[in-house]
């Protein structure tokens, strides 16, 4: 497994087909994500890819962002969303850049389980670090959080085994490679949609009022037919991980 960065092969290669079937369909809808994705080669250095022989098994995007000063005191509630937003328009207006942030690692489905997942937030530490930055940051997904789409994430984040390591093995995994569980971001995604956009992206009816459960969210999606809308607001994990 090797990891690449900076090299124009890498953003053909993060967009294999297998990679976004990992994803639910909904999940890809977020509308903050061309503010970074549509934009990629501006932060060349940030993107890894781990790849066994020639074959894409895994991929980790990052971005820089300016972190401190007025209205940055802290990492936003909004997460995801607000931590993209900021790095856009860093970029626009040029400011120095002193923090990175995690946005998504990825381990195509028939690789999962064999050890990647841990390396590729290790790259990503190692890569931030190595750039020298003195702290990457993660809202994180838990994994898990989906089996219990109506527990509190204020409950759920903070829940841990016996052995005192987080009950969530996403989470886990970010504990054991030295991160530090902050808070949550309960406004992390926010995505948007008709009836009909949801209907097509879940193939639920979307027929009533109120909360509708649809699998692989970490919140119910709030519904309102009399409006033709369907909002889902997810809740991310802040996590720090920084140079020792």
């Amino acid at each position: 497994m090797h990891n690449r960065g900076q090299d124009p092969e890498i953003f053909k290669a993060t967009n294999h087909a297998d990679f976004a079937r990992s994803w639910p369909i909904f999940m890809q809808q977020d509308p903050n994500g061309r503010l970074y994705y549509g934009e990629l080669d501006t932060v060349a250095d940030y993107v890894l890819l781990a790849t066994d022989g020639d074959e894409p098994v895994a991929k980790a995007y990052s971005t820089p962002f300016a972190f401190g000063g007025k209205g940055r005191e802290n990492l936003p509630d909004a997460g995801w969303d607000e931590v993209i937003r900021w790095q856009h328009d860093d970029r626009l207006a040029g400011r120095e850049r002193n923090a990175v942030t995690a946005l998504e690692i990825i381990v195509l489905k028939e690789r999962q389980g064999a050890g990647i997942a841990s390396a590729m937030v290790k790259a990503l530490r190692d890569n931030a670090f190595r750039l020298g930055h003195d702290v990457l940051y993660a809202p994180v997904r838990p994994s898990q959080k989906s089996d219990e789409p109506e527990t509190p994430m204020s409950e759920y984040a903070f829940r841990v085994r016996d052995d005192g390591l987080p009950y969530d093995a996403w989470l886990r995994v970010h504990v054991r490679a030295g991160g530090r569980i902050l808070k949550v971001c309960p406004l992390s995604m926010t995505i948007p949609g008709t009836l009909a956009q949801w209907r097509e992206w879940t193939g639920l009816p979307f027929d009533t009022d109120g909360p509708v459960i649809v699998e692989g969210a970490l919140n119910p999606v709030l519904v309102s037919t009399s409006q033709d809308f369907a909002v889902y607001t997810e809740p991310n994990v802040w996590v720090e991980h920084r140079k020792p």
